[in-house]
């Protein structure tokens, strides 16, 4: 897709409904041609509306009014381009875990988790949050996890977790207060709910910090996989990651996790990992597919807000 049909995409199935200011934001950018031009001055996987809009709202800027968003991008442009250049969309939604939970939970026990993209490794911990699907709660503590789940019983507890570990090209440290900021600032503007979530996740994390190691995820993971114990069923996970990884080294990837003892569980977009047969998605939203070993499971929204289980 062009730049600009990528925006427009973003404005019309991932904010709409869930960031007023965002849908509003991309589709102004869709049709701007200065901002346009600029962002194809940068490689491809560095044009996307999650890191512009997330590079601005930390650096100050405004996202309220596209005008005023097209004028502070066009005069601010150098230091934009350069964090652009610099920095990831680390999105780090401990609300995910709610999808994950009912894969986890199911798994021989207990578990040893290692995530790919792990950011600042709050996906790490689903053992310590509290979910509810509908009426339904799981598990206590905070954050709590609200998640509209269809077609599945709920799992009846947390997955019990013996070692957690995550692999980053750029780890975050949640207890470095410039590392949330960035966190923070790729939240949507309206989802206060999620400020307060990143908050209280960060807490657990900080009060038990995973291992976190610098490194790829073809050319380091198989000795970390080796760190974890023998007696503990190992889980490699990943969300909304492989997007942001060439195709031939996502594919390189594929192959090694294959060939790792446990198991691996995917939450990735249709178009990054293609499965045959999937049925239709419950609504025109930008929908990711959960999979186990390869087999998917389940339609999934990106922030773990809903889930729906075919599998």
């Amino acid at each position: 897709m062009t730049t600009a049909e990528t925006y427009a995409e973003f404005g019309s199935r991932e904010a709409r409904g869930v960031s007023p200011t965002y849908e509003r934001l991309s589709q102004a950018v869709a049709r701007d041609d200065d901002l346009l031009t600029l962002l194809d001055g940068l490689p491809p996987a560095k044009r996307q509306p999650n890191l512009l809009f997330g590079v601005v709202r930390w650096l100050g800027g405004p996202v309220d009014d596209p005008a005023a968003f097209h004028d502070y991008v066009v005069t601010h442009w150098p230091a934009i381009e350069t964090q652009m250049l610099t920095r990831a969309t680390q999105t780090n939604e401990a609300g995910r875990c709610a999808v994950l939970l009912p894969v986890l939970a199911a798994l021989p026990q207990p578990l040893a988790l290692l995530e790919v993209g792990a950011s600042a490794g709050l996906c790490l911990y689903p053992d310590r949050y509290a979910y509810r699907y509908g009426d339904h709660q799981v598990g206590s503590g905070e954050p709590l996890l609200d998640c509209s789940a269809s077609g599945l019983v709920p799992p009846a507890g947390v997955p019990r977790v013996v070692w957690r570990a995550g692999l980053d090209l750029n780890p975050l440290d949640v207890t470095d207060s410039d590392d949330v900021s960035w966190l923070d600032a790729l939240i949507w503007p309206e989802q206060a709910h999620r400020r307060a979530r990143l908050r209280a996740a960060a807490a657990v994390a900080a009060a038990d910090p995973p291992l976190l190691v610098r490194g790829d995820l073809v050319d380091d993971l198989p000795a970390l996989a080796a760190r974890a114990p023998t007696d503990a069923t190992l889980v490699v996970f990943h969300t909304s990651v492989l997007y942001q990884v060439p195709s031939p080294r996502r594919d390189a990837f594929v192959r090694l996790v294959g060939e790792l003892p446990g198991h691996w569980v995917a939450n990735e977009a249709p178009t990054v990992l293609r499965y045959d047969g999937l049925p239709a998605p419950p609504s025109d939203a930008l929908h990711n597919v959960l999979a186990l070993d390869g087999r998917p499971l389940a339609w999934t929204r990106g922030h773990g807000q809903s889930l729906t289980w075919f599998g």
